[in-house]
């Protein structure tokens, strides 16, 4: 740059623009108007930006106002940060260190010229900024498996260290809800239960009613074999179904203490209600961390395709075989981005008749899928059937494999179905000409739908034995008390058969699958079809629906079971060690790796489909299944939910006239205006703010335009000087 050049710039002052506001840009006139540099004018983003404020110009002047002269724009960079020391930390700025420490120094002149009440506040303000972030700091030493998920994530890579991260957050969740069904319910029994402290219970008043809803046979009689003891731990019956475990256990009306009478079914009910919260509210928290990040990786083909080219490598990876591992993956995303591109073409190239034949493929193999699904529900709902109208039946009268395979009837089923329709839909998949990304999308999303409705197909044939009688017995007591006497007890034996026995295939796969199959790779390497066969995957996708799976029916069957979080917690810190085991020593990592920031967004957007399928069969037992005579706390409502309107009945008048008020349709309506009105306004919002990232993109077009354009010149001018 020339001398004038030099000395038409503002001397003294930071040639950074990093730090540079938005807000403090403006179109002014003295911008534009006299360029230290003639060819500067030609730049792209002085082009562009004088034609903006050309039109800008032209719109007041027809609308009859002017833009009104500000300073000039280095004053601006002068006075950018300043203004804001108060509120920002100067960490955050993007300066060198000589610039921070001026901004420094600025800050502590300022700090002069306070009152000593603005200077209490700010000292005291930073000392509780420094306090947040030693707390911080200790927390995470406090991590549950902060060495082996760090260790994992170093010789993994992120996306495997996401899994597991994953799986200590349902850990850390399963343990706050066992400790808010604990504190709720459980602990006013055990008090009184033990005479720790000086309260009595109170027993659920006699209601006129049939004798027999009021029979609940819990031990068989006869003979008890030597495997009995463990049938009822695999099961949930005998012994076990006496215990806290389960609904029937707690028949109480509530906990007499000195001053006050613990009303034990409204603890009951309100206990399921906040996990359930919880749960939603911390998963939507997770999911909206997660969802930034991937919808601005998702926003376009080219960005995409700059992040895996700049910004792919995965730092944290130290161990050489992984870090090939790596370079694979991204070479299989780079070849699916093109793979992408050319079906894009080719979808974009398609006649009508091509177009009419593909869609009409695609609607018979998805009827094939439905036909598939339609023939796993009705094979749950057969095993269902079967296994209920025969595990009544004596125990002498049966072997022990045949008592223990009528028990786990429906669970094997369901297994068996999660583990056979994947293999179709990958089939299938191959079929429908998608996209390799929305293949592995729509294949996710059917195994998901797969995993998660079989549990609510069993659940919902569950209800339909409950509630169905034979010569209208159940006129008697609303549901079947010959088969069901109480049963939620029963509900909540089939969730926690659900959870053993998954524990037990994910136990047995690793140990007589995986690792037999390690050892053949490993010492016949001679033989090419075990070479051709391999090691098995760390597939994420499958192991994340396995954890997810899981978890769906923790949440249905709390209500039934209260201590069923607590064998989840540790059927969850068990697989958590299997899983480290098996990554280590007998799987290696798929090809297809997931990057962190997709699976901040997919585990938790998965997890919450299996809360909002949980809620469902949940909901229906709460409000309509009538709740049983002979045991559990609501033997004297006709549901469970019931006990809401009778204890808002106990309140005073003026309580319940406020009451009824909120949940009138003269407060919903104008409720639910207002929700609308602030939604609007968000959404208003977010489409301001998405301009601004529009015009922020088009800078940075602009700013890589002048880039080649400056080296263009100079490139001209070395030519220039060599002649």
């Amino acid at each position: 740059m020339s001398e004038s050049s030099a000395s038409a710039l503002p001397s003294g002052r930071p040639r950074r623009q990093s730090f540079i506001h938005p807000e403090n840009l403006s179109l002014d006139s003295t911008c534009f108007s006299s360029p230290p540099v003639d060819f500067l004018q030609e730049l792209p983003s002085y082009q562009s930006i004088a034609r903006k404020r050309t039109n800008i110009l032209s719109r007041d002047k027809q609308s009859g106002t002017l833009l009104k002269p500000t300073d000039s724009f280095s004053s601006q960079l002068e006075e950018g940060i300043p203004e804001n020391l108060n509120s920002q930390s100067i960490r955050k700025y993007a300066l060198n260190i000589s610039e921070k420490r001026r901004l420094r120094d600025i800050q502590e002149t300022q700090m002069k010229y306070l009152s000593e009440w603005d200077q209490w506040k700010r000292y005291s303000s930073k000392s509780w900024k420094r306090f947040i972030e030693k707390a911080r700091e200790m927390t995470t030493h406090l991590e549950l498996w902060r060495k082996d998920i760090r260790d994992i994530e170093g010789k993994f890579g992120s996306g495997i260290q996401s899994y597991f991260s994953f799986l200590r957050f349902l850990v850390l969740l399963n343990v706050v809800i066992f400790l808010i069904i604990f504190m709720l319910v459980l602990l006013p029994v055990l008090l009184t239960e033990y005479k720790i402290t000086n309260s009595s219970f109170v027993f659920i008043p006699s209601k006129a009613m049939d004798i027999q809803c009021t029979v609940y046979p819990i031990s068989s009689s006869g003979l008890i074999y030597f495997y009995t003891y463990i049938i009822d731990l695999l099961s949930g019956t005998g012994f076990l179904e006496e215990t806290s475990l389960f609904y029937g256990h707690y028949t109480i009306y509530g906990v007499k203490f000195q001053n006050f009478t613990y009303d034990l079914p409204l603890a009951y009910l309100l206990s399921t209600v906040a996990y359930l919260a919880l749960s939603l509210l911390w998963i939507v928290k997770r999911s909206v961390e997660g969802f930034k990040v991937n919808l601005i990786r998702s926003e376009e083909h080219f960005q995409s395709y700059c992040n895996k080219v700049f910004a792919a490598w995965d730092f944290c990876i130290t161990n050489r075989s992984v870090a090939e591992l790596k370079h694979s993956s991204l070479r299989y995303e780079l070849r699916v981005d093109l793979e992408e591109e050319r079906i894009r073409q080719k979808i974009a190239e398609r006649t009508s008749e091509e177009t009419i034949r593909i869609y009409s493929l695609r609607l018979f193999l998805n009827c094939i899928v439905l036909a598939v699904l339609a023939a796993c529900f009705y094979a749950i709902y057969r095993a269902t059937i079967f296994s209920q109208e025969h595990m009544k039946k004596e125990i002498d009268q049966m072997v022990f494999g045949e008592n223990l395979l009528i028990l786990y009837l429906p669970s094997i089923v369901i297994t068996l179905a999660n583990f056979i329709t994947p293999m179709i839909f990958a089939r299938i998949i191959h079929y429908e000409d998608y996209s390799p990304g929305f293949e592995i999308r729509l294949t996710i999303l059917r195994c998901v739908f797969m995993r998660l409705a079989t549990i609510c197909v069993l659940v919902f044939t569950l209800g339909s034995k409950i509630t169905s009688c034979d010569n209208n017995s159940c006129e008697l007591c609303g549901y079947n008390q010959k088969l069901y006497p109480c049963w939620e007890t029963q509900v909540g034996q089939e969730m926690y058969k659900l959870m053993i026995f998954d524990l037990i295939i994910t136990l047995a796969m690793t140990l007589f699958v995986d690792f037999p199959r390690k050892l053949l790779v490993t010492y016949c390497s001679s033989w090419k079809l075990l070479q051709c066969w391999g090691q098995q995957e760390f597939s994420i996708p499958d192991n994340v629906l396995g954890i997810v799976y899981g978890q769906t029916i923790c949440w249905i069957g709390a209500f039934f079971s209260p201590l069923l979080p607590a064998v989840a917690t540790l059927k969850f810190i068990i697989i958590f060690y299997v899983k480290e085991m098996s990554l280590l020593h007998t799987c290696r990592p798929s090809p297809r790796q997931f990057r962190a920031s997709n699976s901040n967004f997919f585990f938790p957007l998965v997890l919450l489909i299996g809360l909002c399928l949980a809620i469902i069969p949940l909901t229906i037992s709460l409000a309509h299944i009538p709740s049983s005579k002979a045991c559990g706390p609501f033997t004297n409502f006709n549901t469970t939910w019931e006990v809401v309107p009778s204890t808002v009945g106990t309140f005073p008048s003026s309580l319940q006239s406020l009451l009824r008020g909120v949940t009138s349709e003269a407060f919903a309506v104008p409720f639910f205006m207002i929700i609308c009105l602030v939604m609007f306004y968000f959404i208003a919002l977010a489409g301001a703010h998405k301009k601004v990232v529009i015009q922020l993109r088009e800078q940075l077009s602009l700013e890589s335009r002048d880039k080649r354009y400056l080296i263009q010149k100079l490139t001209e001018a070395q030519r220039d000087v060599r002649k």
